[in-house]
């Protein structure tokens, strides 16, 4: 058997482990071993258009990899960081000028989006909780089969406010991994703080089983 040979079946077997791979990262790493193997076949036998190819792809999966490593390295993070990074959803969403004692969604109302608090400060005047600039909420909506607002949601002072809509944060939360950590680790600070804070909120609402609440 000839080199080239050899190059030609390791780089089929290397594509045929990248289809078989259930997660990214080992998908892309066999998928760039592969290139690398048909570049070497390739420029052996003087397969022009199988070397074009790979050479295209090989970068692009190396970066595709990179990508994925960052990813991980960006969820990693957000398990140590306090408090948690929303300013993404700055670039989904326009701001929108609240004024002092304004009040952005009432007890009872349907949960139709998430806010991101830009500038200024809010008060869930049931839950006792005030938040300030970089802060979200309405976000735990999301996640129960509820169907009315369990708080009242007050400007204190003058604010801009982003408001996104329940198809943008779904498609952040499946998207983006570190997003969507983020997201889980506010909404158990958020049940945590209320259910000390404010029990009878949850008793009043769901019995004696907090778990569905949302805010």
């Amino acid at each position: 058997m000839e080199i080239a040979e050899i190059f030609g079946w390791a780089g089929s077997a290397a594509t045929l482990a990248a289809y078989s791979m259930k997660t990214m990262l080992p998908l892309r790493l066999a998928a760039i071993a592969s290139n690398v193997l048909f570049i070497c076949y390739s420029t052996m036998l003087g397969l022009w258009p199988m070397l074009f190819l790979d050479l295209i792809l090989l970068p692009f999966n190396l970066w595709r990899t990179f990508q994925i490593l960052s990813m991980r390295k960006r969820v990693e993070s957000v398990r140590s960081d306090d408090p948690p990074d929303f300013s993404v959803l700055t670039s989904h969403s326009r701001p929108r000028p609240f004024d002092a004692d304004e009040t952005i969604f009432s007890i009872g109302d349907k949960p139709d989006a998430l806010y991101y608090i830009e500038s200024g400060e809010v008060l869930l005047e049931e839950l006792g909780i005030t938040l300030s600039s970089g802060d979200v909420f309405g976000e735990i909506a999301f996640f129960t089969d509820a169907k009315a607002r369990t708080a009242t949601a007050r400007c204190v002072v003058p604010g801009r406010i982003h408001v996104v809509d329940e198809s943008t944060f779904l498609r952040l939360h499946f998207q983006d991994p570190a997003f969507g950590m983020a997201i889980m680790k506010i909404i158990t600070r958020r049940l945590i703080q209320t259910v000390e804070r404010n029990p009878e909120v949850f008793r009043h609402q769901f019995g004696s089983d907090p778990v569905g609440a949302q805010v």
